[in-house]
């Protein structure tokens, strides 16, 4: 690994912080849910400390210069024009795509999503009394496809469709080829098309994600609070060149009151994408030579369980069809046997149930431990079953 510059080696005592993923369960090592346990850059933490430095708290505008550091970021890294009239702004990818599920479609609608995917897709779209329609990802010598043909006969159903790019939970980077077609279905079909992008930043080194281009029927969902380990400030955007489809949905969004922002939300997006970009590649660094420890450590030591390939996210796709045990009994068994807390692939959709999802962004100390429990835990799941590993 490059040199690193920055802290990515500490163990922060998270519990007792009103934290999700350490306070909400008792578990001894939680690496289920999407957030990190490394610091954050430096220069967002110093820029909430000075705006906190100013006694008044009060209510709180977008400022231009938070949309000109989305414009800024995605123009460097991506090569993607963007401009502030094609912007929203919104709390949050997920409180966008229901405010965009409310106003877009109607009530016992199918909404189109391909699994498995991330759980609370599910969620928002039954939630608005809507239908889930799953394009089933095709599984094959340990990598996933689409399956064109499935999705062209079920676009022709649904008026909208929500992509993951790059995909939660299995780690990938649709290719270009990938989403023209997928574009060029959607607009066959007339359908709807969001894109949430928000693992977008955290490809493996010297690898990009493919944005989607702009069409007057996508809307793109974008955010820092994955790259950045900031999802506490609730900030996001809804992007669409679309100016028709924009107007309904930042009426919407301000009718769910999910168009504001919180004091310190504008300061620590600006000062991630304007001043922590060094951080984040380094971030990047850390991730990758993770996942080569749990590849090597699987390979050597647990080979009953196989790692998916992927190329994004910090969010590792674990293979246990091996186990012969459904993915929620093994789970809750690692946490009540291990005090480990990994996803159940079930929650992810039926065709994820052999699978656990494993969040490896954390100090190596966490991680290492991690492993050993993860064996442990099936070593002593092989007693129980007698024989199975």
């Amino acid at each position: 690994m490059k040199n690193i510059k920055y802290d990515f080696e500490s163990v922060i005592d998270r519990k007792s912080t009103n934290c999700l993923k350490w306070d909400f369960f008792d578990d001894d090592l939680p690496m289920w849910v999407a957030d990190m346990d490394f610091k954050v850059a430096p220069a967002i933490q110093d820029a909430i400390l000075e705006r906190a430095n100013h006694p008044v708290y009060g209510y709180t505008i977008v400022p231009d210069e938070l949309f000109e550091a989305y414009i800024g970021w995605w123009d460097r890294r991506y090569d993607l024009k963007m401009s502030k009239e094609d912007m929203a702004y919104s709390i949050g990818v997920m409180p966008s795509i229901s405010s965009m599920i409310r106003c877009l479609t109607g009530e016992g609608d199918e909404i189109l999503i391909q699994s498995p995917v991330y759980h609370v897709f599910y969620y928002v779209i039954e939630d608005n009394n809507r239908r889930v329609l799953e394009n089933e990802l095709i599984y094959e010598n340990g990598q996933y496809r689409i399956d064109f043909d499935d999705l062209d006969e079920k676009l022709s159903r649904v008026k909208m469709m929500i992509l993951c790019n790059p995909h939660n939970p299995i780690g990938k980077i649709w290719s270009k080829e990938d989403l023209e077609r997928i574009g060029e279905l959607c607009r066959k079909h007339d359908v709807i098309l969001i894109s949430d992008e928000i693992h977008c930043d955290l490809t493996d080194p010297a690898i990009k994600y493919n944005p989607f281009e702009a069409d007057d029927n996508v809307i793109r969902c974008l955010s820092p609070s994955k790259s950045f380990n900031i999802a506490g400030f609730q900030s996001s955007i809804v992007h669409t060149t679309n100016n028709e489809l924009l107007d309904k949905i930042k009426t919407q969004m301000h009718i769910d009151n999910s168009d504001s922002c919180n004091v310190f939300a504008t300061t620590a997006v600006i000062a991630a994408y304007n001043d922590s970009e060094e951080w984040l590649d380094e971030l990047k660094e850390v991730i990758y030579e993770n996942k080569q420890i749990v590849k090597d450590y699987l390979s050597c030591e647990l080979p009953v369980i196989k790692l998916v390939e992927c190329d994004a996210t910090y969010l590792l796709w674990l293979d246990c069809s091996d186990l012969k045990v459904p993915s929620k009994v093994l789970s809750e068994f690692l946490r009540t046997n291990q005090g480990l807390f990994l996803s159940a692939g079930i929650d992810f959709g039926k065709n994820g149930d052999n699978f656990l999802r494993m969040n490896i962004a954390c100090p190596q100390k966490l991680l290492k431990d991690g492993l050993g429990r993860l064996k442990a835990g099936v070593m002593a799941l092989n007693i129980i079953n007698k024989g199975l590993y």
